[in-house]
């Protein structure tokens, strides 16, 4: 099934406030609200209101912005969430409840009939007031899915906005989620959702792979921060649609992935990874001899995403054992400095003999640089 339309459901201000280093004030959750709006997310997702009597102001506060993004919040499959989360002023709620063995035995305790009747109970209260509904199973991936379709299913028959599929301890692999999402999608009417934790290292393959089985909405947090490793990174994720078509990801504002990163990780207080998707600081740095000659030829030989398109620029390294005269051209060029071809060669293998002999930087080739063009126009 091709990729159409889809949408995002950014959870930073939910599932991101479980992340262990994560204490967002509200100051710092308006800011955080402003700028993913910015980016063009279709959904925020906040925190249940019945978290705490601050989670709740943040709710309602979040829900006046007047912001582009509807905004939901997210809370237990139960009536006294439910009204305290419609109080709040929000455009929809996510419900969600455990039908794993594990949870039924050892969280709510209820029994997939008691589940099937509270989920349709809560789910029509909601939908009489006006919101959008979803309601999600936790730990879909370890739950019997006989269980859950008949759930799903009540409540698509109730006129529910959407289902959810919950990947809640990462231990799905995108061919088991292809084939949830696609059975589901030929059973029921509604919307669906895939939420992927990402314990190992799946999620957002996960996320790809339901959206290819028709699901419609995907959740997302800055950085993947959530519980444990988190869920599907927002940055990774459109990396991964603009790898496979540049249109998927033209209604986003993509230059504000950086600024997105560079936000959280500051207020979360660690370092963004250095092969993080589109923002590590290694993404676009080339160092190998022929890879560097290709890309200055064609950036595409060996880019799959292009820097340009995110605010962002290529860097070709030069000052290491594997540069190449093409590289050293080109540093040359930015210098403004003229040196022919065999002065380049020349300089690569002195470059070479250095870093062969000790770790040397950009300021020492561009030294070296620079004394071929003073020794070129003494020449001259």
């Amino acid at each position: 099934m091709s990729i159409e339309n889809f949408s995002i459901i950014e959870s930073t201000l939910r599932e991101g406030e479980q992340f262990v280093n994560a204490f967002f004030s509200i100051e710092e959750k308006i800011r955080i609200a402003t700028l993913l709006d910015a980016f063009g997310v279709e959904y925020l997702e906040l925190t249940s209101p019945l978290a705490s009597p601050q989670s709740a102001k943040d709710c309602t506060t979040i829900a006046k912005m007047g912001l582009n993004a509807r905004i939901l919040t997210h809370t237990r499959c139960n009536l006294e969430d439910a009204k305290r989360a419609v109080d709040c002023g929000v455009d929809g709620v996510d419900v969600v409840i455990g039908t794993s063995s594990y949870l039924r035995d050892f969280s709510h305790g209820l029994s997939i009939p008691q589940i099937l009747e509270l989920a349709q109970e809560v789910v029509a209260y909601l939908l009489s007031q006006g919101v959008e509904t979803r309601f999600s199973t936790e730990d879909s991936l370890r739950s019997n899915f006989e269980d859950i379709l008949q759930i799903y299913k009540a409540v698509d028959q109730l006129g529910v906005h959407r289902v959810g599929v919950a990947d809640t301890v990462g231990v799905g692999t995108p061919h088991q989620i292809y084939d949830i999402v696609a059975t589901l999608r030929q059973n029921i009417q509604c919307d669906i959702e895939f939420h992927g934790h990402n314990d190992s290292g799946c999620a957002i393959a996960n996320a790809y792979a339901a959206l290819e089985a028709g699901a419609t909405h995907i959740d997302t947090s800055i950085l993947g921060i959530g519980e444990r490793n988190g869920i599907t990174p927002l940055g990774g994720f459109v990396a991964r649609l603009y790898a496979t078509d540049r249109s998927l990801v033209k209604k986003y504002n993509l230059p504000l992935i950086r600024n997105l990163d560079q936000t959280i990780a500051h207020l979360v207080q660690v370092e963004i990874p250095f092969n993080n998707y589109i923002t590590g600081f290694a993404s676009f740095t080339h160092k190998a001899g022929i890879h560097a000659k290709a890309v200055l030829n064609n950036p595409s030989t060996y880019e799959i995403l292009s820097p340009e398109d995110f605010g962002l620029t290529r860097y070709v390294h030069v000052a290491h054992r594997l540069t190449g005269w093409n590289a050293i051209k080109s540093r040359a060029d930015q210098l403004g400095l003229e040196l022919d071809k065999a002065q380049l060669r020349q300089l690569a293998e002195q470059i070479k003999i250095l870093a062969d002999n000790g770790r040397i930087t950009l300021e020492d080739v561009d030294d070296l640089l620079y004394e071929a063009a003073e020794r070129q126009k003494i020449a001259i």
